[in-house]
């Protein structure tokens, strides 16, 4: 009995300590996991995280752990304490389209991790080289189908969000394409403009100086609004592919088990920075469509995102070993 009350009370004394804790959150640096290669749309996040690490008292370091697709970086996380000093960039690839694409998984997308803030999207572009004689999305679909055994489609790798818009492309136009992975979306961005590959469906930062220069021809987005930085560019669904509606999404994740208060200490915080005028204009900028929210709204996304991306998966029969 006596040993009863001593562990009840061991429990209550943990309830009340653990806000105490949360209000001396944080002490020390915290690192934000970026689970791929420096440079890239990673780096536009430095601003955000200084200014979150102001807000918060203690600075944010970026840490890049890449390889395989996001997952080491991401399992990395996972397998941290959930003390608040271990956060991840987490992506549509870590937690929407991997879990489906890789035949072994070392970690959970939903029980490995905690859920924070929903970062931002980010539309793909749908574009093709200038001597291409198509001059819109529709005028392609009709190019492509009048062609059927001779175009492909790149993107920078197996299970990249843009390899797998352009299959969701395939399946809802049914439009026949190879698919041409490449090592990242420079060395196919290059072969685009050389005139190796027909079309290519990626994030805006990386061609869109190109496609200002006239160098590509843009002839859509894949997102269900139009790109602030291509304003000229119709969506997918307003050229002619109703329904079609695909970002890349990112958002804050920390490892599972993080106390409740915690998580609202570092939402908070993230939502105040995203909410700053000059934060908020530099990555609008840089194509990116800033969200926020509740850590529930994120989850929420998360689900629902990893059960509409194992369909696609599953129709074009991608997998990565």
């Amino acid at each position: 009995m006596i040993r009863f009350f001593r562990s009840a009370a061991g429990l209550v004394l943990l309830a009340l300590t653990l806000p105490l804790f949360a209000q001396g959150y944080p002490a020390k640096a915290i690192k934000v996991v970026v689970p791929y290669a420096p440079g890239g749309n990673m780096e536009h996040w430095r601003p955000a995280l200084d200014k979150v690490g102001q807000l918060l008292g203690q600075p944010l370091v970026m840490e890049n752990r890449a390889g395989a697709g996001g997952n080491i970086g991401s399992d990395y996380v996972a397998k941290s304490p959930a003390d608040g000093y271990t956060l991840l960039i987490g992506t549509i690839g870590t937690h929407a389209i991997n879990l489906s694409v890789y035949a072994r998984m070392p970690y959970d997308a939903i029980t490995d991790f905690t859920p924070v803030v929903f970062l931002a999207t980010m539309t793909n572009v749908a574009m093709v080289n200038p001597a291409t004689p198509v001059k819109n999305i529709r005028e392609f679909i009709d190019y492509a189908k009048a062609n059927p055994r001779n175009l492909n489609f790149a993107s920078p790798g197996n299970g990249s969000s843009a390899h797998l818009t352009g299959e969701l492309f395939k399946q809802v136009t049914g439009v026949n394409m190879q698919h041409v992975p490449y090592k990242g979306s420079a060395p196919a961005l290059m072969d685009l403009i050389a005139g190796r590959i027909d079309i290519m469906f990626d994030n805006i930062p990386l061609p869109l100086p190109h496609i200002k220069a006239g160098k590509l021809r843009g002839l859509a987005v894949t997102a269900a609004q139009r790109s602030p930085v291509l304003p000229e560019l119709p969506t997918l669904a307003e050229a002619g592919v109703p329904g079609f509606d695909v970002s890349s999404w990112y958002g804050m994740y920390a490892p599972a088990g993080l106390p409740r208060d915690m998580v609202m200490k570092l939402n908070s915080a993230f939502n105040e920075a995203l909410r700053t005028p000059e934060i908020r204009s530099q990555l609008t900028a840089q194509g990116w469509s800033v969200t926020g929210g509740a850590p529930e709204q994120f989850a929420a996304h998360t689900q629902a995102e990893l059960e509409r991306w194992a369909k696609v998966v599953k129709a074009a029969n991608v997998k990565v070993e």
